[in-house]
């Protein structure tokens, strides 16, 4: 099969956006929300969110636009403009979230089944693993047949699980009460919830978590029918999801109260859909749900292996992860990220892995990438190279992409120093690689500057460890 039977169009990147998006997250949404604060700060959170990820989503279609040579951009703007080893860290760190991702998604999936099947329990029993790793390599030899036809099956499960949440905001407007919405608007009835500043700090990990997927077609730009195209299907995926995302949790808090939302087991649109239709409510968005992580799993397995590819391809990661097979898939790529989604399903038999602990620690590990995609935004945009003849064009560039760096240093704090430092965890081992790289191109690992930030990641990790075997730290 030739390369170019393999390239994207338009409507395709923008499912593998909108896919990667819409996963599990916006399906649990009213509880994560309602767990962490009141309305009024539930839509100050949103305000930050809209705007932080708006200009994230600007930043990735300018770069997209502006540097069409660095494909696989997330990372990529990273190697650019800071170096090779804070590239690979955001090569490393993106791919990371993106199967600890896949796992919290088999967990969610299988927890959500137990609703018709109670051997599969909270999702992560040994009869909830076996179906689990079953789907997973299911999931592995679909991608194997190629990447298009992949992207295809993406659009399809896309526009599928949409449907499931059109409907229950039609339902959701119709029976949204103003009374319950305002009542106790700021959470000062739960003094659990802190002040409105904590409240929109604690909800902050959840609403970056259902926005990762936003650089999904800045991923593939290498694989776009038209480079043009990548910066188009990063915004309107955007703009689409956000309106979903905002209708189902604002909706949902004129339905039930904070603390009844609180307290619904995931997937909590379940529980709000039967509080209004009865049962049938509950099953239906079950079934939707199960149809979106199938999708989200198919996009997300997608990623995970094009973004090891690409870094290999100029040489971040190790030559080995370059290899296609006759239909241009990265196949050790992905033989190796679903390796470790498999070895990681088989550990939450042990440790008793949550969706939501898991949902933590993958959010706190992109915000690496979309920092330093932002500075790199900054400083493309502060020189002014590729801005020559376009003055006002580079002012506008700079203050968007100002916001989208602030707005990374903010959920950096709002993660808290528990996940930092677990990321730190995370992120030491990949040196492995990284040597290996380098060494294959026979260059130094690190430069001095390289050395001080790969030691503090050291100290980090080690702190952490101590943390999880003294018990300060948890997941």
């Amino acid at each position: 099969m030739s390369q170019a039977t393999q390239k994207l169009k338009l409507g395709a990147l923008i499912a593998l956006v909108v896919g990667s998006m819409i996963g599990g997250g916006i399906f649990s949404l009213p509880q994560n929300m309602a767990a962490s604060a009141g309305a009024g700060a539930v839509l100050i959170g949103w305000a930050i969110t809209a705007v932080g990820m708006l200009t994230l989503a600007f930043v990735f279609q300018t770069l997209a636009n502006r540097k069409p040579e660095l494909d696989a951009g997330v990372y990529a703007y990273a190697k650019a403009g800071f170096g090779d080893y804070m590239g690979f860290s955001s090569a490393w760190g993106y791919w990371i979230s993106a199967w600890i991702g896949n796992v919290s998604y088999f967990v969610l999936l299988f927890s959500t089944l137990g609703y018709f099947v109670p051997a599969f329990g909270e999702g992560n029993t040994v009869a909830a693993i076996v179906c689990a790793s079953l789907v997973l390599w299911g999931v592995h030899f679909l991608v194997l047949r190629g990447i298009k036809e992949a992207a295809f099956i993406n659009l399809v499960t896309t526009v599928a699980k949409i449907v499931p949440l059109v409907l229950f905001i039609v339902i959701a407007a119709i029976a949204f009460r103003l009374d319950v919405f305002t009542a106790d608007f700021w959470g000062s009835g739960n003094v659990e919830l802190g002040s409105v500043m904590d409240q929109v700090r604690n909800m902050m990990l959840v609403t970056v978590w259902v926005f990762i997927g936003i650089e999904g077609a800045s991923v593939f730009s290498a694989r776009a029918e038209k480079r043009t195209d990548v910066g188009k299907a990063t915004v309107i995926g955007f703009a689409g999801v956000l309106l979903l995302l905002v209708l189902v949790n604002v909706l949902s808090m004129g339905i039930m109260s904070q603390p009844e939302l609180a307290g619904l087991k995931n997937p909590s649109m379940a529980g709000v859909l039967e509080h209004v239709v009865g049962r049938w409510g509950a099953i239906f968005i079950a079934i939707g749900l199960v149809v979106s992580l199938a999708g989200a799993l198919l996009s997300w397995t997608l990623l995970c292996a094009e973004i090891l590819f690409a870094g290999a391809r100029d040489h971040t990661m190790p030559n080995f992860l370059k290899k296609e097979n006759a239909r241009h898939v990265p196949v050790n790529a992905l033989w190796l990220s679903n390796g470790l989604i498999q070895l990681f399903l088989i550990l939450t038999l042990f440790n008793e892995s949550t969706y939501l602990s898991l949902l933590y620690l993958a959010t706190s590990m992109i915000l690496v990438p979309y920092f330093w995609s932002a500075a790199y935004a900054v400083l493309l945009s502060w020189r002014g190279e590729t801005y020559e003849n376009a003055p006002v064009e580079r002012n506008k560039d700079l203050a968007i992409a100002l916001v989208a760096l602030l707005y990374s240093v903010w959920l950096v704090y709002a993660g808290g120093v528990q996940y930092l430092l677990l990321s730190a965890l995370l992120y030491a081992p990949g040196v492995l690689f990284f040597a290996k790289a380098k060494r294959e191109l026979g260059q130094p690992v690190f430069t001095p500057i390289e050395k001080l930030i790969f030691a503090a990641v050291v100290i980090g990790a080690l702190i952490a460890a101590y943390g999880l075997y003294d018990g300060f730290l948890s997941l």
